[in-house]
């Protein structure tokens, strides 16, 4: 029977969603004392310019492999993750992290509305929307500049999942996101330029667990995701990021959480448990192969 072997990946990808927040947030925590030095677009830079370093040597993709809709494929998700990581790091500079990561959820939940089926799915989603509103604490510390690139990453966020399913299915392991972060760290190559005089052992360092956290852990397990789960599924499960910034944001950098948040972060787990279930349910009633 198919079924069994979906509910396993249903799990396995809701799996491989909260380890990817916890490591992507956990890599923009650790970006923060850089934007100081070199600045959060040059940061940003740098965390794609090594992290495509260190999967490229681990992987040595062969181009020969890939055809006309692979490198299509590439191509959308290395443009995709450079806009929305750059305009991310932009507004993490200027927003506290939770806000800004509850903002730039807006771009998977549309996705999730738009493409999800049935009255379960839809109420999902109002209960993520729900949760990312009450982490967002409308009116908190919010600057118009910095919503306004949290946006402009939301929109990034909206593509790179649809790019990232699309390069799931056209290509094999981690190949394909090798690449495609190459591409993205061709196109955020020269926000670094100024930066290089800047430069110390320790920020390197720092830069390379940034890179190695958020690029080459974090997109490995959204992709091994998205290749588990239909994307409005994932686009859903993507609202755990707000909850896990915002614990990240409380534990390691110190930012106040409110009575608000944590019941914004309960409503974004809820929502993260059913759309598994959904996900398991839908593949118990498969029929058999």
């Amino acid at each position: 029977m198919t079924g069994a072997p979906q509910r396993h990946d249903a799990s396995v990808g809701a799996v491989c969603v909260l380890a990817a927040a916890t490591s992507i947030q956990s890599s923009a925590a650790i970006a923060l004392p850089a934007f100081a030095v070199i600045g959060a677009a040059a940061a940003s830079g740098f965390r794609f310019l090594l992290g495509a370093t260190i999967l490229l040597v681990l992987a040595r993709p062969s181009v020969r492999q890939f055809d006309r809709a692979a490198w299509l494929g590439v191509l959308a998700f290395g443009a995709a993750a450079a806009a929305m990581n750059v305009c991310f790091f932009q507004a993490v500079s200027r927003l506290p992290l939770g806000t800004a990561v509850s903002i730039e959820f807006l771009g998977p939940l549309t996705i999730a509305v738009v493409a999800g089926r049935g009255r379960r799915h839809a109420t999902y989603a109002a209960i993520a929307l729900v949760g990312v509103v009450l982490l967002a604490r409308p009116g908190g510390g919010v600057t118009l500049l910095g919503a306004l690139f949290a946006l402009c990453a939301a929109a990034g966020w909206a593509a790179y999942t649809l790019a990232s399913r699309r390069l799931g299915a056209l290509t094999r392991g981690v190949d394909g996101l090798a690449l495609a972060l190459g591409v993205a760290a061709v196109l955020a190559a020269p926000l670094t330029i100024p930066a290089y005089g800047s430069l110390t052992w320790t920020l390197l360092g720092r830069l390379a667990a940034m890179a190695l956290l958020g690029v080459v852990v974090g997109f490995a397990l959204e992709l091994a995701a998205l290749r588990r789960l239909a994307a409005p599924h994932v686009a859903v499960l993507f609202a755990l990021n707000p909850a896990v910034a915002f614990a990240v944001g409380w534990l390691v950098l110190g930012q106040h959480v409110s009575v608000a948040a944590l019941l914004g972060g309960l409503c974004v787990v809820a929502a993260g448990i059913g759309v598994t279930s959904e996900a398991r349910r839908r593949a118990m009633a498969l029929p058999p192969a």
